[in-house]
């Protein structure tokens, strides 16, 4: 790997200070070990709002799930972290090893870590390990005042594992069904005679698995080192290093909605764990490098200055055959086309040749995609007061440059051209057939111009504060290029924020926000005008509540948000007025988080209207949802014993295009955990979906279906130290 010097390095230097620190460290603990649920109510300085503002106090909805949260719910990925969280639509494409794709009010996520963007670019880097993660975040709705162009559903922020000033760390082994084994360690502490100046973190993980769809498996290796340095009590720097390679194949077979969504004609349905690609051929093989820096430094009592740099470099080698995709409301199997195309149908009668009617011919698809990526963002924080006014405000620079590059070869084979029926896959009898050779898709190979994208933004953001009143005020200023070819566009983008919240003494505290977020588009219309950049704005209103006496959250939020400058269904391709669309959202989520005494509770539901600008519904975007999860952590004889149970609800879903309208039903899921922690010993055993439903996350026009996750049952022992 690129990144093995470093990683060697790091490991070099900590290593020394680890040993000496574990001989010195009393081994002799109990139960105090023993995890107690933390309700997080606020952030960190590198988290999804920059600031450590309580999220009561913060006018706007903010979501935080905790490593402990999201381990006793035997979450294996992030999207799985996030299937309790509301508003979140955390596994859309259903099992998934491309990536992690999930949705907040109806829009995809960006991936953030330590409050700064980890991924560009499509099928091009590793999926976040949960293992290197501490805290999830999800920041809800527009946030380009914090972090210029994005999505207007909000960022999803993780951060990571760093160094901690006392010894300690723990050593984990995992199996479960689908032959899953995994090893893993933590190990963290001060470095040995540097008086707690230096101290170190060590992560390792290694997976080998299979999946619910036999030809599919998985080998991950992860290693994070990190050190952190305080030269003085007002100064911390931290190295965050992390390389990860994993070799896998793709979930998603893309089968069609006959014989998943809809019966065969002869009443039955397809195996939805059925493999559509070819073995040998296909594969998801990823890796990535990637250093962080964090800095802080107390200028003094009122003025701090704090910095993230990153830069992070991912490719994917990506082979897959899938079945032929043919239009909307068009079947894709052989037999319907061949009736549809009677030079096709001569010419498969002229070899002889017959098809069962679950035949469909293929599309075999080649992708080399990389990704470099460098990036910084330095803040100023300052604490002061103006009369009867107190003010926290944050000013700082951002600067990110992102290089993408997408190689792709398809070969739409296997039936789908006349006389060639080499590829075609009988998907309830599969007989795998061999791929093209490699010739052909040098020969059709697709070299694309390098893509590069440079943001600069300046920003300042106040929270003000008289008496019980919160007031945010917030404004940016960005210039985003974008390289492609040696074309060249150029955009400005004004972004602004504002918020208001009164906190009662009683724990109640209404709020009501204003905020905006933008995308550049890369393009001219007709006339050769440049195309604006995507707007989005959103009001939202709504409470928070942190109970007295009761460690708790509890928050409720009502949004409308309205995307503008999208494509106008009216208008032709390229016409000047093509950007005149226009796309509503609106919604309500509620969600609640508490211990009460043995027990840690959280409950979420959430409800969506959201229309394309064609008045379509959005696909695949189901339009409820509710979970409750509880944990029992008894007191007493039967301390050490644990229990978790969980229930998910997912509303149908619409996909439709005016041609075709794919209703997916709902689907209700179980997940249980049972364990047992003595002295420094942690076993638990974890269920998702414990009674192995058999459900599609959605259907898509183009006329393909996401089948869920089946049953996964994994055993964790944990010795910690």
């Amino acid at each position: 790997m690129k990144f093995a010097g470093l990683a060697a390095a790091l490991t070099f230097s900590v290593s020394a200070g680890a040993l000496a620190t574990a001989q010195e460290a009393d081994s002799d603990q109990d139960t105090e070990n023993r995890q107690e649920t933390v309700i997080v109510t606020g952030t960190t300085t590198f988290g999804a709002t920059k600031s450590q503002t309580p999220i009561v106090e913060t006018a706007r909805s903010l979501s935080v799930e905790t490593d402990e949260m999201f381990i006793d719910k035997g979450a294996l990925s992030l999207s799985q972290v996030l299937t309790y969280v509301a508003g979140v639509t955390a596994e859309p494409y259903g099992f998934s090893t491309r990536g992690d794709f999930p949705q907040s009010r109806g829009l995809e996520l960006p991936r953030y870590r330590d409050s700064i963007q980890e991924l560009f670019g499509s099928y091009n880097s590793t999926r976040a390990d949960t293992y290197t993660i501490e805290q999830v975040e999800v920041l809800k709705g527009p946030a380009s005042v914090l972090y210029g162009q994005g999505s207007p559903g909000g960022i999803v922020n993780y951060v990571s594992k760093t160094p901690k000033d006392t010894f300690g760390g723990e050593l984990q082994a995992e199996v479960g069904n689908f032959d899953r084994y995994e090893v893993a360690g933590d190990v963290t502490g001060p470095v040995a005679g540097t008086d707690g100046k230096l101290q170190f973190r060590l992560v390792g993980l290694y997976r080998d698995t299979g999946t619910q769809i036999d030809e599919v498996d998985e080998k991950t290796t992860v290693f994070m080192p990190s050190i952190s340095w305080l030269p003085t009590v007002d100064t911390k720097f931290t190295l965050i290093g992390l390389a990860q390679d994993t070799e896998s194949d793709t979930a998603a077979q893309f089968i069609p909605v006959e014989g998943t969504l809809f019966p065969l004609d002869d009443g039955s349905y397809l195996d939805w764990e059925v493999y559509a690609g070819e073995p040998g051929f296909n594969r998801y093989d990823t890796e990535s490098q990637q250093v962080t820096l964090l800095g802080e430094h107390r200028i003094n009592d009122s003025l701090m200055i704090e910095g993230t740099a990153l830069w992070r470099s991912g490719e994917a080698d990506y082979h897959q055959a899938w079945p032929l995709f043919t239009g909307a409301g068009v079947s894709r199997y052989l037999n319907d086309l061949l009736a549809l195309n009677p030079a096709l149908q001569a010419a498969a009668d002229a070899q002889g040749l017959t098809f069962s009617d679950t035949t469909v011919p293929r599309t075999f698809y080649q992708g080399d995609n990389t990704f470099d990526q460098l990036a910084g963002d330095v803040r100023l924080r300052a604490d002061f007061e103006t009369g009867i006014l107190t003010h926290e405000l944050l000013a700082g620079v951002q600067y990110q440059d992102v290089e993408t590059d997408s190689n792709t070869a398809y070969y739409a084979g296997g039936g789908a051209t006349a006389g060639d029926f080499r590829y075609v896959l009988d998907l309830k009898n599969p007989v795998y057939t061999g791929a093209p050779d490699q010739s052909v898709f040098d020969a059709i190979y697709n070299d694309a111009p390098t893509q590069t994208v440079k943001d600069l933004g300046v920003y300042v953001s106040d929270q003000i504060s008289l008496g019980d009143w919160r007031f945010t005020a917030g404004i940016r200023s960005d210039n985003v290029e974008n390289e492609s070819g040696g074309a060249t566009q150029d955009d400005d983008a004004i972004s602004t924020s504002f918020g208001v919240l009164y906190r009662f003494d009683n724990g109640f505290a209404p709020y009501a926000s204003y905020s905006e977020s933008f995308e550049t588009v890369v393009g001219t219309d007709l006339a050769g005008n440049q195309l604006e950049p995507e707007e989005a704005r959103q009001y939202e209103a709504g409470f928070k509540y942190e109970p007295r006496g009761i460690p708790g959250l509890i928050t409720a939020a009502y949004y409308d948000i309205e995307i503008s400058n999208l494509p106008n269904p009216s208008s032709l391709p390229g016409d000047a007025a093509q950007q005149q669309g226009v796309s509503k959202l609106k919604g309500f989520e509620v969600e609640g988080r508490l211990q009460l005494d043995d027990f840690f509770v959280q409950a979420a539901a959430s409800t969506i209207d959201a229309e394309d600008p064609n008045g379509f519904k959005l696909a695949a975007v189901p339009e409820t949802q509710a979970s409750f999860w509880t944990t029992w952590r008894p007191s007493g004889v039967l301390e050490g014993f644990k229990a978790g149970a969980g229930i998910r609800y997912v509303g149908e879903t619409v996909s439709e295009n005016g041609t075709v309208r794919y209703v997916t039903p709902d689907y209700t899921l179980g997940d249980l955990m049972v364990g047992y922690e003595w002295d420094q010993w942690d076993l638990a055993v974890n269920a998702r979906n414990v009674t192995d439903e058999e459900y599609l996350t959605g259907c898509l026009t183009r006329g393909d279906c996401f089948p869920g996750l089946r049953r996964t049952v994994v055993a964790n022992l944990r010795y910690k130290f």
